[in-house]
């Protein structure tokens, strides 16, 4: 099982770090003003606090972050001519599309991969492997850069970070839920919460996360079909789709970090239900 997406991660990390923060300036114990019922208006103001602050935040730091897991070396005064040809590239990509131009980088890595990251679509960042790069041809490239600022100017990451702070809600608020019930009817808490309530709320939340990530999933999954039809309207299918193909061929596990993989172009063999991207046979299919 592959390691989860550095977005998540964060996300999950900054949800359980506001979790204890409110526990231990008792902010939770507003949830049961009485000491016996949960006020579910509070649970869920509560839960929308923690959720969407846990998403926003993840979004916000997401470029700082990719940078430096992924050791992207951004090209500010080009040093060669592929490093031109990038920036030059995505300049007229990002023109064509309408968004602010983003940042420009390249990481290490052996596999050819890509990624898009950033709080909007003006202030992004799009990086490419040195594998990518020596695998491909030009058009190739410049396909599957069409594809990163297609992502961009589609509005994927925040609109990524709208869905997760929605589930992170939903999660929250319904662990709290299902933690009071087993308080109150199994151990049989008339006042407060006991030990069970933290136990079972926190057992909750992980299970009610895992199946919250197939959702975030699936958006990723639908996603990937349109930021590839964008590339294709940027700068023709048949790039767009022998960059696919050229993706294809060379299969195999890729050792860019799955942190990154929400918003990579390959994101490599992992259970189809929590799959960021659906298989390329079924894009190179949707494109033609």
């Amino acid at each position: 099982m592959l390691r989860i997406m550095l977005f998540l991660g964060t996300n999950i990390a900054i949800i359980a770090l506001l979790s204890i923060t409110f526990s231990l300036f008792g902010i939770q114990g507003l949830l049961a003003e009485n000491g016996v019922d949960l006020n579910l208006n509070a649970l869920m103001i509560y839960s929308a606090v923690i959720g969407f602050s846990g998403a926003f935040i993840s979004l916000l730091i997401s470029k700082w972050m990719a940078k430096r897991s992924m050791r992207v070396h951004v090209i500010e005064n080009p040093e060669n001519s592929t490093e031109t040809w990038l920036l030059n590239t995505v300049q007229r990509l990002a023109q064509q599309s309408k968004i602010g131009m983003p940042e420009v980088g390249i990481f290490q890595s052996h596999s050819p991969n890509a990624f898009a990251t950033g709080w909007n679509r003006n202030n992004a960042l799009v990086a490419v492997s040195t594998g990518l790069i020596e695998a491909m041809n030009k058009d190739e490239v410049e396909a599957v850069l069409a594809h990163e600022v297609a992502h961009v100017a589609n509005g994927d990451m925040i609109t990524m970070t709208l869905l997760q702070g929605v589930m992170n809600t939903f999660v929250v608020f319904l662990s709290r839920v299902i933690g009071h019930t087993v308080d109150r009817v199994v151990f049989k808490v008339e006042r407060g919460h006991g030990p069970a309530f933290w136990i079972v709320s926190f057992i909750a939340e992980i299970v009610l996360g895992i199946l919250a990530m197939t959702i975030t999933m699936w958006f990723s999954r639908y996603r990937e079909f349109r930021a590839d039809a964008g590339a294709a309207k940027l700068v023709g299918k048949h790039k767009m789709r022998s960059a696919l193909m050229r993706l294809n061929a060379q299969k195999g596990t890729p050792d860019m970090p799955d942190e990154m993989a929400a918003f990579a172009i390959n994101a490599g063999k992992i259970h189809k239900l929590f799959a960021s991207h659906p298989p390329l046979e079924d894009r190179i299919k949707a494109l033609e």
